[in-house]
């Protein structure tokens, strides 16, 4: 069984070493101690909200992303790993999406561009959600 402390370490510590990144460099711009954080990446102790968020913003990753990347991880553990549903399986009913009582100055803008390259009002972009394959985080430039 996978602890949620050892996932969260797992992924602070792939997302720093993909900065090519030192446990000093991180612990400084985190104000951690570097114990304290190469303990929290071994899975020997359980890190704060805050304390996360401090070395989320030191690694410039955010939160967010390594919940996701935990979360991809516990549920691979789990052998619940979200799957694509099969070709039998029946979609899901689509969420009908509140209209704005009026149109925003953004909103027409967009309307004017999605009508100048031919885009159906009603069209709707549809993101497949990300297989269940481990996350890599890597830094933006």
């Amino acid at each position: 069984m996978t602890l949620l402390r050892e996932a969260i370490g797992d992924s602070l510590r792939r997302a720093r070493l993909a900065q090519h990144r030192t446990l000093r460099e991180v612990s400084t711009s985190a104000r951690v101690s570097l114990g304290y954080l190469s303990e929290v990446e071994r899975g020997r102790k359980e890190a704060s909200s805050e304390l996360l968020a401090a070395i989320c913003e030191a690694l410039d990753v955010p939160l967010s992303r390594v919940l996701w990347d935990v979360s991809t991880i516990m549920a691979g553990a789990d052998g619940s790993a979200p799957r694509e549903p099969a070709l039998t399986e029946p979609m899901a009913e689509p969420v009908a999406e509140p209209v704005p009582a009026e149109p925003s100055a953004t909103a027409s803008a967009q309307a004017d561009v999605d009508a100048r390259i031919g885009i159906a009002e009603d069209t709707r972009i549809v993101i497949p959600a990300p297989r269940a394959e481990m996350l890599v985080l890597v830094k933006g430039m």
